[in-house]
């Protein structure tokens, strides 16, 4: 095995399982992972797994998203979203416990958790390989690896004692199979306020629906029941670079011209974060 295969990897291989056959194990192989019947997966140099084969993502964020959102997040203004997100995440986990990040991006809000829980380890999956080099090495303890939500998770039945869905698309049936009985999800969405005055500005970036709640309900009410549920709200003061990156952070930003993001134009003093985050326990 080589020694630069990434410790934090080797801390989840046990949750992996090899996505072509769906339940053997994967091992290191000199700087990959492979399965026992061959199927073979490389380890980036940037230290994450490339386990989503046989398509092309399109949907990932791409290389400028990925610094946008970086800069963004080095502020701190979504610091008390994370706070939120590892509270509820801490009372789920106790001893060597997984916590699987579902569209982690750059790995901010595992860290997060991670940093609240001393003894788990994290693994992230995502679709986009520029985040993903930001995932593998934010923490120590966690993981990355490609991977689509919306196809059956490469993991084991029944390993993850918290599943962490922020700003993230959802696969409520994989969710419920990944995670223990005792388990949490924890869902992390915005509200109708969220970033209420950058829509102001910037029109072209993409409404909430106001349906988005009775939707979630209705997609997960079959595998889970809501524990608890927290508003956070409060105003953000981004300077002018700052208040582009959250636009340019966001999926809005493949909808955009560059006219749309001129940072010459007026920018709001305030905006407005406001996002709900449940825990819920399988059903």
């Amino acid at each position: 095995m080589p020694v630069s295969f990434p410790p934090a990897l080797m801390l989840s291989l046990d949750l992996l399982r090899c996505p072509t056959c769906r339940t053997r194990r994967l091992c290191p192989d000199r700087g990959a992972l492979r399965c026992p019947a061959g199927h073979t997966f490389d380890v980036a140099r940037h230290g994450y797994a490339s386990l989503l084969t046989g398509t092309r993502a399109t949907s990932g964020d791409d290389a400028a998203m990925v610094r946008a959102r970086d800069r963004f997040l080095s502020t701190g203004a979504y610091a008390p979203v994370r706070d939120v997100v590892g509270r509820l995440a801490a009372g789920a986990v106790s001893g060597r416990g997984a916590v699987v990040d579902v569209g982690c991006g750059t790995g901010y809000y595992l860290t997060g958790v991670l940093d609240r829980l001393p003894g788990a380890r994290g693994l992230g999956l995502d679709t986009s390989v520029h985040a993903l080099r930001s995932a593998a090495r934010a923490h120590d303890r966690a993981a990355a690896a490609t991977w689509d939500v919306f196809r059956p998770f490469p993991l084991a039945d029944a390993v993850a004692d918290v599943v962490l869905d922020v700003f993230a698309p959802r696969n409520p049936a994989e969710f419920r199979r990944v995670l223990r009985p005792d388990g949490r999800l924890i869902v992390v969405r915005p509200t109708g306020r969220h970033l209420a005055e950058l829509r102001g500005r910037v029109p072209a970036m993409i409404a909430v629906d106001p349906v988005k709640e009775r939707r979630l309900h209705r997609a997960l009410s079959p595998f889970f029941e809501a524990t608890v549920t927290e508003q956070v709200e409060y105003a953000a003061l981004p300077a002018g670079r700052e208040a582009l990156d959250l636009v340019s952070m966001t999926p809005s930003a493949r909808h955009l011209s560059r006219a749309d993001l001129n940072d010459d134009g007026p920018l709001p003093a305030e905006v407005t974060v406001s996002v709900l985050a449940t825990a819920y326990r399988p059903r």
